[in-house]
């Protein structure tokens, strides 16, 4: 996992008991996501910046962040990309 100095970045995850993989842009290092299927906390296996390569947004905004099975929120108390960068 990639030391993004503790900044938010696009995380993939794949969870070691059932195999479910997803893709997250409210990633955050050291911090997991719960698995929607198995419910234990996942750790992404693989981070990288959040940057516009080609002017092209890696993240959709528009998709729904699931604060319950975010790590971050929880911890937080609120949505964790509302700090933006």
């Amino acid at each position: 996992m990639a030391d993004q100095d503790n900044k938010r970045c696009f995380g993939e995850y794949r969870c070691p008991k059932c195999n479910r993989t997803w893709m997250s842009g409210n990633s955050w290092p050291n911090m997991g996501q719960e698995c929607t299927k198995c419910h234990i906390n996942v750790l992404a296996h693989k981070q990288t910046p959040l940057e516009k390569p080609d002017g092209l947004d890696k993240s959709d905004l528009s998709k729904h962040h699931p604060q319950d099975l975010c790590e971050k929120c929880k911890k937080l108390g609120h949505y964790c990309g509302q700090d933006r960068w």
